[in-house]
């Protein structure tokens, strides 16, 4: 897994701010190499004076970073990347505002070689405080980009009131209870909020919502969530599962296979930290619609309750069956 180059998918509506987070890690002295992939290099507005070189396709920044433009096809572009040489510390690829992030994502798991070499970390969405409330009605792509996200920036913040930034906040969390979720102005978030989540392991969700480990959906409750009204949105939600103990793998796998195959188009992402019986290690999941990936990584701790716990977020999900498939693989 630790040798997997991490990759992050940055989207986010026209105007949201992705543009101000990307300078940001092309130009910031953070010591660390990254490649921004992005989908038109006139629009990022780089700073000519930090441009060191450029061969092909591919700039050089004077921090370490390199940058090249989407012209074709993105799987080519990342294999090209990871055989040039000093290795970065990871890829950032930038969606176009309209887009739905899920195909970019999708792309780490589909070719055998970026798949051994690279792994999806996060999907990162900017949000526009002042203008989210709007795209949500009439933008499906906004309400995409919100539920697929693993963070979310809620950006412009300084042009809303303190009222109508946690009303945006419970229209979010209604759509994406998991994503972690940043307040800025500008795009001022630590780096390391943004890059380097290893958001394929749903310790971080733990620490966003304690109340997935009960397995309590918070969409049954009309409950004040941390003060915020709570939202139910009719069309997006998600289910979270979890049962005490080991589950059954030989039962597990071809279930969780089938199901996404069979109900992929309304899945839009999956993620499990599941016990397998007689396994000592942790098996951990991630999916984009029908493309799933996962494999065995750190030793449950002792002091660790070994659970399987399970999460999708979609349209229209089918919470009976999936809690029925779930419940049946226990060992």
């Amino acid at each position: 897994m630790d040798e997997k180059i991490p990759v992050t998918v940055l989207t986010g509506y026209l105007g949201a701010g992705k543009t101000t987070l990307l300078n940001r890690i092309l130009t910031e002295d953070h010591g660390r190499k990254f490649a921004v992939i992005v989908n038109e290099f006139g629009e990022i507005g780089i700073d000519n004076d930090l441009v060191v070189g450029a061969d092909e396709e591919v700039f050089e920044m004077n921090n370490g970073c390199i940058c090249c433009t989407v012209r074709g096809d993105l799987i080519r572009i990342v294999e090209g990347l990871l055989k040039r040489k000093g290795k970065f510390d990871a890829i950032l690829v930038e969606t176009t505002g309209l887009a739905d992030p899920a195909p970019v994502a999708q792309t780490f798991f589909v070719d055998a070689d970026v798949r051994d070499a690279a792994r999806l970390d996060a999907v990162v969405t900017v949000a526009d405080a002042k203008w989210l409330t709007e795209r949500l009605k009439d933008a499906p792509e906004a309400k995409n980009q919100i539920a697929f996200a693993d963070v979310i920036i809620l950006n412009k913040t300084d042009l809303v009131c303190a009222d109508e930034v946690s009303e945006i906040e419970a229209r979010i969390r209604a759509i994406n209870p998991y994503a972690k979720l940043h307040k800025t102005v500008n795009c001022a978030v630590p780096l390391d909020a943004v890059l380097g989540r290893n958001a394929f392991d749903l310790d971080r969700i733990l620490d966003l919502a304690p109340e997935f480990l009960d397995g309590e959906d918070d969409h049954e409750h009309e409950h004040e969530h941390h003060g915020l009204k709570h939202y139910h949105d009719e069309d997006m939600q998600s289910v979270s599962l979890s049962i005490e103990g080991d589950i059954d793998p030989e039962k597990f796998m071809p279930w969780l296979q089938n199901y996404v195959q069979k109900e992929g188009a309304s899945i839009l992402r999956a993620k499990g930290i599941l016990a397998f019986k007689n396994e000592p290690k942790r098996f951990v999941f991630q999916g984009v619609h029908m493309l799933l990936d996962g494999d065995l990584q750190r030793e449950w701790k002792p002091q660790e309750k070994r659970q399987s716990r399970l999460v999708f977020i979609g349209r229209n999900l089918k919470r009976d069956e999936i809690t029925r498939g779930f419940m049946s693989c226990a060992a």
